[in-house]
């Protein structure tokens, strides 16, 4: 069992203590299943501390959603993305290093935003548009890294870039969970793979 945050008096570290083990737990569990006892005893912060910075369970989720999740995102994707006018060169990077990393814990946790998707979307509206606005805006910084790779002529010009963007992003998510559902890290390494493939179809 993972040792207890040691309780913080700054309430900025208070709610990013509560954030990170709700994280955790959440992707251990999902949403539902996930426990606010477990969560309080991973940071040794009150229950009333908790609920002073999250009214309810789905407030501290949707947290999660919009303070965890969606600057992990933004970090490995997002950032990469906007260096340079070779996006199709940056991609190819971030599937080589998830090829080369993969391991169990692909299998055992999947990505928590598609777990998220697949769990909260049909039962809770809200959760539902906090995960579509990531998505949204995903395939937004890939179309627009795409635009600016046609104009530098590393992607082809016939290239639908927002299509190819949407594209890019379901093929993500589906080897991610193809990988899991079949239990092997092989299953997920050839989708990427693939995926490598498709990318560099796209070059002039």
């Amino acid at each position: 069992m993972a040792e207890p945050i040691k309780k913080s008096r700054n309430p900025e570290q208070t709610r990013s203590d509560l954030l990170a083990a709700a994280y955790a737990e959440i992707l251990e569990c999902g949403f539902q299943a996930a426990s606010l006892e477990r969560i309080l005893a991973k940071t040794s912060v009150s229950k009333g501390a908790l609920y002073h910075h999250f009214g309810t369970k789905q407030e501290l989720g949707l947290a999660v959603v919009q303070d965890v999740i969606a600057p992990d995102l933004a970090r490995r994707w997002f950032a990469p993305l906007s260096e340079g006018n070779d996006p199709l060169g940056q991609l190819d990077r971030i599937l080589s290093e998830k090829i080369a990393s993969a391991d169990e814990r692909i299998l055992r946790y999947g990505c928590p935003l598609n777990n998220l998707i697949q769990e909260m979307s049909p039962l809770d509206e809200q959760f539902r548009q906090a995960l579509q606005r990531i998505l949204e805006r995903w395939t937004e910084v890939l179309a627009e890294a795409l635009a600016r790779g046609q104009q530098a002529g590393l992607v082809r010009s016939d290239v639908a870039a927002a299509e190819a963007a949407l594209f890019i992003v379901a093929g993500v998510e589906g080897c991610v969970g193809l990988g899991k559902n079949a239990q092997s890290v092989e299953a997920y390494r050839r989708c990427l793979g693939q995926l490598r493939l498709y990318l560099g179809s796209l070059r002039p």
